[in-house]
């Protein structure tokens, strides 16, 4: 195994049993050392990234999420979209939109606004604020395993960027026909897309588990 070293400040400890991988490319099973900050550890046989000790993970992970949570509530505050159509103006918030398809006759697709837009990444930020936050002082709460699950869960079905990249092309036809303007919470809505791929993308996977498997044990 190969090992990118760009900083040495903070040592990723890992617990004695997790002393081999699998490459997620070949499914080599390798040695996986311990990892300094700013190292990454590639396949012997691919050279494909295994793991990576980002610099000051959990601290990103927790400012990250700690802005989508702030982000959030202003997305859901103020409107994202302003129409102006035959001298009548009309703003839309998320939640009115995905309330505005129920009534009209689309239920599936207005729930689905609302798993996907706001459910699926309040849980995201929110787990991932309770297990980052604590753990930069080596410290596990109750129940963290279980969060780290609904981590896993919630993270593939929140899809702000196709809501927000299907809002834009949508935007894009209407503007040619009726005046529309561009509210705060779209503006914020764009942020917290940023906020919560910087704050996923912040730590490693398994750097998290071996994190939270240390805390565990250290508490018990």
């Amino acid at each position: 195994m190969k090992i990118e070293r760009h900083d040495h400040r903070l040592a990723w400890p890992r617990p004695e049993n997790s002393d081999q991988v699998a490459c997620k490319f070949c499914d080599t099973l390798q040695k996986a050392p311990n990892t300094l900050e700013g190292e990454a550890a590639y396949c012997l046989h691919c050279e494909g990234m295994l793991y990576q000790n980002r610099q000051r993970s959990l601290a990103r992970a927790t400012a990250y999420s700690s802005a989508a949570l702030i982000l959030m509530v202003v997305v859901h505050s103020f409107p994202f979209l302003s129409v102006t159509a035959a001298s009548n103006r009309s703003e839309l918030t998320l939640w009115a939109a995905a309330i505005s398809l129920i009534d009209k006759g689309s239920p599936i697709l207005g729930l689905g606004v609302i798993l996907f837009t706001i459910i699926a990444p309040l849980g995201v930020a929110l787990s991932l604020l309770y297990l980052a936050a604590p753990l930069r002082h080596g410290i596990a709460l109750p129940g963290t395993t279980m969060v780290a699950r609904w981590l896993e869960f919630f993270q593939p079905w929140s899809m702000l960027e196709v809501f927000l990249l299907g809002l834009i092309v949508s935007l894009m036809k209407l503007g040619e026909i009726t005046e529309v303007y561009f509210g705060t919470g779209l503006w914020a809505l764009g942020a917290l897309v940023l906020c919560l791929a910087a704050a996923l993308s912040g730590i490693d996977r398994r750097e998290l588990w071996d994190r939270l498997e240390i805390a565990q044990q250290n508490h018990s």
